[in-house]
């Protein structure tokens, strides 16, 4: 028997990755059950401590022990809340799993490691001007990445 094409999903604690993961499994995974046409991989880039914390001056080795400690907390509590999920849509086979790096390149470079099919990510909805000064995960993926990729917008609310 073939194996299951892979699909990988981006998840970090924001509520646009939330919907994309919730909407992936509502289409792709929960109507299956067991028979899902994919074999499903979550992952979470964890930033480094030194890109979190930028151009630190003085007094910066004293403090980095401590964000690391708080960047692993959190990439912990991401990777809770996705199990959490997943089994609220009971998908309970879904890989989940850590990375430390720029959410761009751990994608891109998962892509390629486990040599997926389609490549899920959120969308925070930025505009031009906000999208080239902060950057964009989706928009250099889609880009990048080396299979097809989905961005997830998840609706406005109309009020």
């Amino acid at each position: 028997m073939a194996s299951k094409p892979v699909m990988l999903v981006g998840v970090d604690s924001c509520e646009h990755s939330k919907y994309a993961l919730e909407w992936t499994l509502d289409n792709f995974f929960k109507p299956f059950g067991s028979n899902a046409p994919y074999k499903l991989i979550i992952l979470h880039a964890r930033p480094t401590a030194a890109s979190a914390m930028g151009f630190a001056g003085a007094g910066a080795a004293d403090v980095m022990p401590h964000v690391e400690n708080d960047l692993k907390r959190q990439a912990a509590q991401v990777a809770e809340k996705t199990k959490e999920i997943c089994s609220s849509k009971s998908v309970n086979d879904a890989q989940v799993e850590i990375c430390e790096g720029d959410g761009r390149n751990v994608l891109c470079d998962a892509v390629d490691k486990y040599n997926a099919s389609i490549l899920v990510v959120g969308s925070h909805g930025y505009g031009a001007v906000k999208r080239a000064v902060l950057g964009s995960v989706s928009d250099y993926c889609a880009h990048h990445a080396h299979c097809t990729v989905m961005i997830v917008k998840k609706p406005k609310v109309k009020h």
